[in-house]
């Protein structure tokens, strides 16, 4: 009998001993399930094709006439294999862009594919992307601009109307949509039916975004919509794709609207008291402009330039939004494929080993049954770490009984219980002490820090502050291979090329014709003149092991060593110094080239200060002979200049000038107008 009970005991305290632990109780905003689903896709595609692909330009003006849509081999299935191949999970289609020409037959208007040459006029884009979307295991989702510079109704309650039978149009004929992309550009000039003038909208209420998101919900449950104030992701405030050091998924989303000012510096990081879960999704352009244009072929971005969007967006507690732009056959252009299939490959390469699970790990503390340190290495996010309740520090140590080298770090917080970490360090084993590595503040759904190369036995991450207990669902440890870089460029005013060296050891070769460099092509030595119009190609090469470089291309145009202007720190415009700018309080800059030239084109760069002001929105350019008479030979908009301070291009036919002027006609904030750069183009 004794016997018996004694077994009952051990067995009750065995069964008590192995129940799970509480678990830890949410720290609020937490997410909705489609913005965690939503999450673990990290990266998907943008593919921006439309009127402007044919227009050549970036914000279309409304007047353009749907025969122009014309593509010549359009091939949706091409768009979606190449965004699976690279490892993204979805695509989101520009279905209307701010000239209002949509991308499927919708009922209710005439400025639509269905009056276009393509397919003689009985396609839907919009159904052939969802249907190859499908085939390819993606998920699907469209672009809307509330802006519409053709429609006459614009700024009209008849307008609204209009934009909710297209949105019902788009989200019931289609399949699921995964995301519906709300652009903040609303208001300015426009077409609108033939009317040609400017209209401004109040964007907090004209749109009554409350009835617009209750229809969304009611159609497709399951959709994030994104724009500035969400309501489920927000924008991350810049298009270079780049989230930030601090990241928070929480947003005072009831302090934000679509359109805002001072948006990007106020909420676009995110805060941590924010009142709603609204994560950030990054977006950037594989090219300068997010439009297809022809002399941006030789522009796309190269590896490393992907590879530091990768690590700064998904790696900062960020969705990563990469834009296509469509060429005008209807084709992801070769160069663009190229370039994404060479970032994806390498995130394979820098992501294959996960060291961390050879550890053996150990944890300040545990919280119990259930959350014990080892889930960080099983791969499953759904487990996690956590301590008991009342603190708000812990660590995780990893001791790999022998040395490993390692220069990655990857965490993740198991963000359905809410954001909690503010700040950790990482440190390595030194004998009888720890010396840190590196540190970081926010972790959120995924963190990874990059440093140089480390060697070590032993590790340990530090929370040293966090809003409540940590709760650590991932950790990784990598060694990703080294990049080759390319050589560094710059060119002083004179047009002197100086082509830097990424690291000692390495060399440099380069091409004046545009061929491809080789180590038989000319050894960089010593700054050189190009003081014409000219395509140079570099490459830096390991001598010992033979590794190259990807090639960087660099245009360069007519050296400015004998322009003048009588501008005050005129000298401002021309000392190739994208850092300096010149501040025009009559808003117009004049300069004399030193010699008569055929011009077929000029550039602008807008100011690069960290608070920028004046950009030129739209322009007068003009050439004279003599000084005194100019001839007007182009006149625009520089299209979507605020959130893209890229360089201007603009082409014009030819035509012989010694002096230039180039006049702002309107700025984006009405302040006077600022120059960074102004070239020339004589090709």
């Amino acid at each position: 009998m004794m016997r018996n009970t004694l077994w009952f005991v051990l067995l009750l305290s065995l069964s008590f001993c192995s129940e799970k632990a509480a678990p830890p109780s949410p720290v609020l905003p937490v997410p909705e399930p489609r913005q965690i689903a939503w999450q673990e896709l990290e990266f998907y595609g943008f593919v921006h094709f439309n009127m402007n692909t044919f227009s050549d330009r970036e914000w279309g003006f409304g007047d353009e006439k749907p025969e122009m849509f014309n593509p010549t081999d359009l091939q949706p299935r091409q768009w979606a294999q190449v965004a699976a191949e690279a490892g993204m999970k979805g695509l989101i289609i520009t279905a209307k862009h701010h000239d209002g020409f949509v991308l499927w037959p919708s009922e209710y208007t005439e400025h639509s594919i269905k009056n276009s040459p393509w397919k003689d006029g009985k396609g839907d884009l919009i159904k052939e992307l969802a249907e190859a979307c499908e085939e390819y295991g993606l998920k699907f989702g469209i672009y809307y601009s509330p802006w519409d510079r053709n429609h006459p109704d614009y700024g009209k309650p008849e307008y609204i109307t209009y934009m909710r039978n297209q949105l019902t149009e788009l989200l019931t004929n289609y399949g699921d949509i995964f995301e519906v992309w709300f652009d903040g550009a609303n208001g300015g000039d426009g077409y609108y039916g033939g009317a040609n003038e400017v209209r401004k909208v109040d964007k907090k209420t004209y749109y009554d975004w409350p009835s617009v998101h209750a229809l969304v919900r009611e159609l497709q449950p399951g959709a994030m919509m994104f724009s500035d104030a969400g309501p489920d992701v927000r924008w991350v405030g810049n298009e270079h794709g780049f989230a930030y050091e601090t990241t928070w998924s929480n947003l005072m989303r009831d302090s934000v609207y679509a359109g805002m000012p001072g948006y990007p510096e106020k909420y676009a990081s995110g805060q941590e008291n924010g009142t709603h879960w609204v994560p950030a999704e990054s977006d950037v352009s594989i090219r300068p402009g997010w439009y297809y244009h022809k002399y941006e072929d030789h522009k796309v971005k190269t590896l490393p330039e992907l590879l530091e969007i990768y690590y700064k967006s998904i790696g900062r507690n960020s969705s990563l939004l990469i834009n296509f732009p469509v060429d005008t056959r209807g084709l992801i252009h070769e160069n663009d494929v190229d370039a994404i299939m060479k970032l994806a490959n390498k995130v394979k390469e820098d992501f294959a080993n996960n060291l961390a699970p050879q550890a053996s790990a150990t944890a300040s503390e545990e919280r119990g049954t259930g959350y014990e340190v080892e889930n960080i290495l099983d791969g499953d996010y759904e487990t996690y770490w956590s301590t008991s309740d009342g603190g708000k520090t812990g660590e995780i140590s990893l001791d790999f009984g022998n040395e490993i080298t390692f220069n990655r770090l990857l965490l993740q917080e198991y963000t359905p219980l809410g954001q909690r970490v503010k700040s950790f360090v990482l440190e390595m084993k030194n004998k009888d002490s720890w010396e840190k590595i590196a540190e970081g503040t926010t972790i959120g759904y995924k963190r990874i820090l990059r440093f140089p190369d480390v060697t070590a036995s032993a590790l340990r991450i530090r929370i040293t502050d966090s809003k409540d207990i940590p709760v650590i669902s991932e950790l990784g440890i990598y060694n990703a291979p080294k990049l080759m870089l390319p050589p560094a460029y710059s060119r002083n005013k004179a047009g002197e090329i100086t082509l830097a060296r990424p690291e000692t050891g390495l060399e440099v070769y380069y091409t004046l014709d545009g061929s491809a460099p080789s180590t038989e092509s000319s050894r960089y030595t010593a700054p050189f003149l190009v003081d014409k119009a000219s395509t140079i190609k570099a490459i830096s090469v390991n001598p010992e092991s033979g590794e190259k470089s990807e090639s960087i291309t660099i245009e360069v145009d007519l050296a400015k060593a004998k322009w003048t202007t009588d501008q005050e720190n005129g000298e401002r415009l021309m000392d190739e110094n994208r850092h300096s700018y010149l501040t025009s309080n009559s808003n117009r800059v004049t300069i004399d080239l030193g010699e008569e030239v055929k011009l077929t084109g000029f550039t602008y760069l807008p100011m690069q200060a960290r608070y920028p002001s004046g950009f030129i929105t739209n322009y007068v350019f003009e050439v004279s002979s003599d000084g005194r008479n100019f001839q007007q030979v182009a006149a625009g908009e520089f299209s979507n200049i605020v959130n893209s301070p890229i360089e201007q291009l603009i082409h014009f036919d030819a035509v012989k000038g010694k002096f230039i002027r180039l006049t702002a006609t309107k700025t984006a904030d009405g302040n006077a107008a600022t120059f960074a750069e102004i070239g020339v183009l004589t090709k």
